[in-house]
């Protein structure tokens, strides 16, 4: 109470005092016991990745020299007794002494692993960061499904005794001499009440296989090995074969359909980072961001499948697997810490992807536009979402015109230049959203000489948009925005065989007939082998119309129930036979025109193409 005091009138006093934080272990062993961890099932992993890293340990130690007898069979066993209510961990690998279970075991986050390291970090194998742990933390998780602990073990350390460490959760411990004939650790968990789950042996499977299944040492459960210790991304690509990838692609993804190609991942320098990125086939017309898809590993073990800020956002929808013990974790393990090596390692992916995909164009023309379809997605978002990728993409990113044919940007530029470019020295860019809807808008633009891009894709809105931020003096409509006079303004205007005064008359006589404010009602001067009457969208409309519909949500434009004009061509005959009539004959003529102009768009449906249909057949 005395130093309480002192302490206080200090502080009133304004002077400055030292001390130390008082911890007490009984209060912070249940926080880590029960806290440490968000999923229980993280403590199979734990103990069973302290195994492998005892096992690598004595590798290590036989290629240091020393340690000169044989290492025999390293083999994790994992085994389960509903009966007795146990599960077992199992290894023969570097064992400990008494005095290093007090030293490891007793003293809450002290790393063997740590040490490890640190003591043999001048013998320069290249392999030393192979070991997992490194808080000293993990061996604890076993109190979150066990009410009692058991570690026997033996130190491979000629004459070493073998050591038997009890506790049950609190901070007491019973350490004894016993019998053991060979070297390693047995793990035994005497489980909980409420976590009699983890005795069941297809639950334990499940968990082994989920975070064991690529782990560098065999682990052995229910007679059977359950991991592959050497998976392809820890091989080197010259040693393996295209059916190898594919393989391994199915044992992952063994309900998807067979990828693209893939990009191996191998850097050792300003970071670690090994792994296998596949392009899967993708669906253009649900464009869904799956992020279960990318695994990361942390060697070899696995740690999470959100991978969203070591992944681009672009390329969260490959498949594959990453391995880095550099990608910062936090102290479970169990996802990722914000880090300067997250967003080199993000910059890495992006070149090595913006890389291997110019490297295919470059060698095969033909074959990588024969899966442009398929890798198109990747390649439009890479572009509207990262400059940097933008400036590699460039070059070999395709569009597609109606006829088939594929060009880069610069080409389709160069293509379309002599003849697309209006009074204000803009390329014009046509494009179509639905072939078989705007088909009589373009085979209009065709007549004139005109090219239309196939631009279909959901988000195609988007891409579109970024284009026109990055090409010079380029700008895209769609051919159905308005009449092909005004997408492409030359300046040059069209004689109208009608004077202002049967335009005006003509104009009202449309209005009459369809009789809504919703449409905007002009008359133009087009080429007589136009139709007599188009109906249009004006660009800006119909893209925000576009945007708002991918994104899902409503907008003024998105809710906007029409937003079209109706264009009457002036001098087309049937609209000067409009004109002519009156009365009921001309109404009949001019909506007979607008379905017809509803019917080029495939709009006109139902009881309104009967109609349609019987005013036409009545006609003739």
């Amino acid at each position: 109470m005395e130093t309480i005091q002192n302490e206080k009138d200090a502080s009133t006093r304004g002077e400055s005092t030292r001390g130390q934080i008082s911890i007490h272990t009984e209060n912070i062993f249940p926080i880590i016991k029960k806290f440490l961890y968000s999923d229980h099932e993280i403590f199979l992993r734990e103990l069973v990745s302290n195994a492998v890293d005892a096992s690598q340990k004595l590798q290590k130690l036989a290629a240091y020299g020393e340690f000169g007898q044989e290492i025999g069979e390293l083999k994790i066993t994992v085994s389960v007794d509903p009966e007795a209510k146990t599960i077992t961990i199992s290894d023969r690998g570097i064992g400990m002494t008494a005095d290093e279970v007090k030293k490891y075991i007793n003293q809450i986050a002290f790393s063997g692993a740590t040490e490890f390291i640190e003591k043999y970090k001048d013998k320069n194998t290249g392999e030393e960061t192979n070991i997992i742990g490194h808080f000293g933390l993990g061996f604890y998780s076993a109190f979150m499904v066990a009410e009692n602990v058991e570690i026997i073990t033996k130190s491979y350390k000629e004459g070493a005794q073998a050591v038997r460490w009890v506790c049950d959760g609190s901070t007491e411990y019973e350490l004894t001499e016993v019998d053991k004939a060979d070297r390693g650790s047995d793990i035994i968990l005497h489980i909980a009440p409420d976590s009699e789950e983890f005795l069941d042996k297809f639950r334990l499977q499940g968990i082994l296989e989920k975070y064991g299944r690529f782990l560098p040492i065999p682990v052995e459960f229910d007679g059977k090995v359950i991991n592959d210790a050497t998976p392809i991304w820890t091989k080197s690509p010259n040693d393996l074969t295209d059916d190898d990838y594919k393989t391994f692609y199915r044992e992952l993804y063994p309900m998807s359909a067979e990828p693209l190609f893939w990009i191996h991942l191998n850097v050792d320098y300003p970071f670690n980072l090994t792994g296998v990125l596949y392009f899967p086939k993708l669906d253009n017309d649900k464009f869904q961001m799956k992020r279960e898809k990318i695994q990361l590993y942390s060697r070899q073990v696995f740690i999470t499948d959100e991978v969203k800020d070591v992944v681009p956002d672009f390329l969260m929808m490959l498949h594959g697997v990453i391995d880095s013990p550099d990608i910062p974790l936090n102290v479970s393990r169990s996802f990722l810490q914000a880090d300067s090596n997250v967003k080199k390692i993000n910059g890495y992916i992006t070149r090595k992807v913006a890389d291997k995909l110019n490297e295919l164009f470059q060698a095969d023309r033909a074959g990588f536009e024969a899966k442009f379809d398929d890798i198109g997605l990747f390649v439009k978002y890479g572009i509207l979402s990262d400059d940097k990728f933008y400036e590699k993409a460039k070059d070999f990113a395709l569009v597609k015109n109606t006829e088939g044919k594929y060009f880069t940007l610069n080409e389709y530029r160069e293509h379309v230049q002599a003849n697309q470019t209006d009074k204000s020295e803009q390329v014009v860019v046509l494009y179509t959203t639905d072939r078989n809807q705007q088909d009589a808008y373009i085979e209009s633009a065709k007549r004139r000489g005109y090219d239309v891009l196939l631009l279909d894709t959901i988000i195609d809105a988007h891409f579109i948009n970024t284009l026109e931020s990055k090409l010079e003096k380029t700008t895209f409509k769609r051919v159905d925005a308005d009449t092909l006079d005004k997408l492409i303004d030359t300046g040059v205007a069209n004689e109208s065989v009608l004077s202002d005064d049967e335009k005006t008359k003509l104009k009202e006589a449309f209005e009459q007939t369809l009789n809504d404010k919703s449409l905007m009602v002009s008359v133009e001067s087009l080429p007589t082998d136009e139709l007599p009457v188009s109906i249009t969208m004006p660009e800006f409309i119909r893209r925000m119309k576009d945007m708002s519909a991918l994104s899902g949500e409503a907008s003024m434009f998105g809710n906007m129930p029409g937003g079209y004009n109706v264009v009457i061509n002036a001098n087309h005959a049937l609209s000067q036979k409009v004109l002519g009539l009156e009365g009921e004959a001309q109404q009949t003529l001019a909506k007979q025109l607008y379905d017809l102009a509803l019917l080029a768009q495939n709009r006109l449906t139902g009881p309104s193409l009967t109609a349609f249909v019987k005013r036409t057949v009545a006609g003739l």
